[in-house]
C-alpha cells in the first residue's frame, strides 16, 4: 500500500504515478517481482506484469534481473527500461537509466550483511556502466558516482527528490493530543527513517541520554522499521520511560508526528538525499542535523549540525536549540523557504525529461 511505502519505494510510487499520468499518449509496463496492490496501476495505459521469482535476496535478484527481466523486455518489446532502484539488464541492447540514490554499500560494507553487501558492491558498478545514463538524488552522490566508479559526469544528472504534500504545520491542540499520545505529554525530538547502521540510532541514543541528563522534559521518539531482521537495539534504563520506537507508522500518521515534534534530530553518517528533512522542513519543525555526506547541501541553513561520530556535539546541539527558541524559530523559517525548491512534480517532470531523449521517435 502507497501508505507504507519508505524510501526508494516512496521514491518509485511518486514518480512512476505522475509519469503514468502525464503521458497517455505512451503504454508503460509496470515489472513487480510478487503480487501487487492495484493502485499502484495508475492509469489505462500502465500495463502490470509480475516476474518470478520474488527478489528478495542477492541471488533471487541475479537471477530476476538476468532472465526474468531479460525475457520480459523481448516479449513485450520494451523501447526504454528505467529502474529507480539502480538495476539494470546487463545483456540487452535497449536503451536503460537507473536512478543510483547513493553508494552507502562502498563506503560502509560492513553496514549490511556479508552477501548483500557482495552483491551490491559486485553488481552495481556494471549496473552503472552499463546504463546509458544515471539519475541520482544530490550533487553529493554525483559526484561519489563519478570518483568511485570512474564515469563521466556527463552521463549523470542530478534530480532532487520531493516530498509529500501532507506535511504542514499542525494545530497546537493536535500537538498538544500527540505529546499525550506518544511521549507523556513531553515535547519530543523526532527521528524518521529505517533503522539501519548508517543511520547511526545508536549514537543518537546515547547523545539522547547525555542531553537528557540536563533537559530532563524533552522526550525521544524514533520512527521506522528495522531494516534487518537480527538488529537489536538497546536502551539505556534510564531513559526506558523517554525513548520510543514506534516501528513503522502510516503516512497520515507520520505527517502528524512530523508536525508535532519540537525538532528533527537527524544523525546518519552517509545520506543520498535524507527527505526527513525536508518533511520537517515543509512541517515547520526546525532541524538537527548531521554535517555529513549530502545532508548540508540538502538542509542549507536551515540545520544546526554536528558531527554524527561525536555523541557529545550531538547532545550539545540537541541542548542549543532548546534553549535558544529565537534560532528555533529562525531555523524553521528557514526551513519554509528551503522547503520550496523541493517538489515530486518537478522531479518527475525532470526525470521525465531525461527520459524522453532515450526513447526512440
Amino acid at each position: 500500500m502507497p501508505g507504507k511505502l519508505e524510501g526508494f519505494g516512496n521514491y518509485t510510487f511518486e514518480i512512476t504515478k505522475r509519469i503514468c499520468n502525464k503521458h497517455p499518449e505512451h503504454t508503460f509496463y509496470l515489472f513487480f517481482d510478487r503480487t501487487f496492490d492495484p493502485l499502484y496501476v495508475f492509469s489505462k495505459n500502465c500495463i502490470a506484469v509480475v516476474l518470478s521469482p520474488p527478489a528478495r535476496h542477492p541471488f533471487l535478484n541475479i537471477i530476476w534481473t538476468r532472465f526474468s527481466l531479460h525475457k520480459a523486455l523481448k516479449k513485450y518489446k520494451i523501447d526504454l527500461f528505467w529502474s529507480p532502484d539502480g538495476i539494470c539488464d546487463l545483456h540487452t541492447h535497449i536503451p536503460q537509466v537507473i536512478t543510483l540514490h547513493d553508494l552507502n554499500f562502498e563506503h560502509y560494507p560492513e553496514d549490511s550483511p556479508k552477501l548483500v553487501s557482495w552483491y551490491y558492491r559486485n553488481y552495481y558498478p556494471k549496473f552503472a556502466n552499463k546504463a546509458n545514463h544515471i539519475l541520482t538524488v544530490s550533487n553529493y552522490s554525483k559526484e561519489d558516482i563519478v570518483n568511485c566508479y570512474g564515469i563521466h559526469e556527463r552521463k549523470i544528472s542530478v534530480i532532487y527528490n520531493g516530498v509529500s504534500e501532507q506535511f504542514k504545520p499542525v494545530l497546537e491542540d493536535t500537538v498538544h493530543k500527540t505529546q499525550a499520545q506518544y511521549t507523556q505529554g513531553k515535547p519530543y525530538f523526532i527521528f524518521v527513517g529505517s533503522i539501519h547502521p548508517r543511520k547511526n540510532v545508536v549514537r543518537l541514543i546515547n547523545a539522547f541520554e547525555s542531553f537528557y541528563k540536563k533537559c530532563s522534559d524533552y522526550h525521544l521518539l524514533i520512527v521506522g522499521r528495522n531494516m534487518w531482521r537480527n538488529q537489536k537495539m538497546d536502551v539505556p534504563t534510564s531513559l526506558e520511560k523517554s525513548v520510543t520506537f514506534t516501528g513503522h507508522v502510516e503516512s497520515h500518521e507520520l505527517t502528524k508526528l512530523m508536525g508535532c515534534a519540537f525538532a528533527l534530530v537527524y544523525p546518519p553518517y552517509f545520506e543520498g538525499f535524507g527527505i526527513p528533512l525536508v518533511e520537517a522542513m515543509k512541517s515547520g519543525v526546525p532541524i538537527v542535523s548531521s554535517d555529513r555526506t549530502c545532508l548540508p547541501e540538502i538542509a542549507g541553513d536551515a540545520a544546526l549540525y554536528f558531527d554524527p561520530f561525536n555523541e557529545l556535539d550531538m547532545a550539545e546541539k540537541m541542548e542549543k536549540i532548546s534553549n535558544e527558541n529565537s534560532l528555533r524559530k529562525e531555523l524553521i523559517e528557514k526551513g519554509k523557504i528551503k522547503g520550496d525548491s523541493y517538489s515530486w512534480d518537478l522531479a518527475a517532470k525532470k526525470t521525465w525529461e531525461t527520459l524522453e531523449k532515450f526513447i526512440k521517435k
